[in-house]
């Protein structure tokens, strides 16, 4: 009859050993101390059902045990293990991110960036999103285009001097609204401007300079005595000359990233090159180079390599060979 003890044994074992797993995986940390006390019962009750087992049957039950604890203890050892090192993990990303103390918690973190953006309405940079030409965009590309200001919202608040945003031309009651709604999670409570005036309007004339792929003229420097403009506009069809036409209709200037002066294309599979960025990489680009002066450093920031551009010079010095004698294009 032992044998017909033992193997009840051995299931019996191996079904408090199952539980015991599920009840780890099912509670935090702070409940691992508990998980141990159940054991101990198991632990217990086990001792006392040996004890009317014969001798042979006392003994193997009691390295049962010892064994099933030992196994125990490596799964909280290892759970701890996991929770401490993602729990690290975080602290880095959020110190990375944010560039301050680890100390500090996310409720300060999150004073500090908005204390950054409102001080930045005042006195930094500012930039205009113009989404005056969304009408003519597919739910698709509007959709593309509301991840795009989120990126772009994103970047601005990890920025040690961001700029402060405009959106122009933008409507409650647009679908593009709609979809930033749906897709941004707080979008509502972004900080930044939103009104349904167009940029033009909204500023006077001669301090707007176009941000266009098509202007004949680099971008040297961010004047913060300007409004820098970026079309939003997400165009499959790939139209010419969208953004540029229209800075010429309202006489304003215009400016292109200083991508020729500084990077050459790059021969690929496809012969593709490109200088169509998203308005979040245009503005990666301009966030960078507004903090560390260096183009070529902006530049590898925001333009891929996909876009068949490559930095001329890997150890630039942040000095182009050559740069137009004029800085923006005058439309009259």
């Amino acid at each position: 009859m032992d044998w017909k003890l033992e193997g009840s044994a051995q299931k019996t074992d191996s079904h408090v050993l199952q539980e015991q797993e599920v009840i780890l995986e099912d509670t935090g940390e702070d409940s691992i101390s508990e998980s141990f006390r159940l054991l101990q019962i198991d632990v217990e009750c086990e001792h006392r059902e040996g004890d009317m087992l014969p001798t042979g049957g006392t003994v193997w039950c009691s390295k049962n045990v010892q064994r099933k604890q030992r196994h125990w203890e490596k799964i909280v050892a290892a759970k701890k293990s996991k929770r401490k090192q993602e729990k690290e993990r975080r602290k880095a990303n959020r110190v990375e991110n944010s560039g301050i103390c680890p100390q500090h918690s996310k409720r300060f973190l999150r004073s500090v960036t908005k204390e950054r953006l409102l001080e930045a309405k005042h006195s930094g940079p500012r930039l205009c999103i113009d989404l005056s030409m969304t009408h003519h965009m597919s739910k698709k590309e509007l959709s593309r285009l509301a991840g795009q200001i989120r990126r772009l919202y994103g970047s601005n608040k990890k920025a040690s001097r961001p700029f402060w945003i405009y959106l122009t031309g933008f409507t409650a009651d647009s679908p593009l609204y709609e979809e930033c709604l749906r897709m941004n999670d707080g979008f509502s409570s972004y900080l930044l401007d939103i009104t349904e005036e167009d940029c033009f309007s909204l500023f006077p004339l001669d301090t707007l300079v176009y941000l266009t792929p098509d202007s004949e003229h680099a971008l040297e420097d961010i004047d913060l005595n300007k409004v820098y403009i970026l079309g939003g506009l997400v165009d499959e069809s790939i139209q010419k000359k969208v953004t540029f036409q229209k800075a010429r209709e309202h006489s304003v200037k215009t400016a292109r990233l200083p991508i020729q002066e500084y990077m050459v294309r790059h021969q690929n599979g496809k012969n593709y090159h490109s200088e169509i960025l998203a308005i979040n990489q245009v503005f990666d680009i301009l966030s960078t180079y507004f903090e560390t002066q260096n183009w070529p450093e902006a530049l590898k920031k925001g333009v891929s390599s996909r876009k068949g551009y490559v930095l001329q010079n890997p150890m630039d010095d942040g000095q182009p060979e050559k740069l137009p004698e004029a800085k923006l294009l005058e439309v009259s």
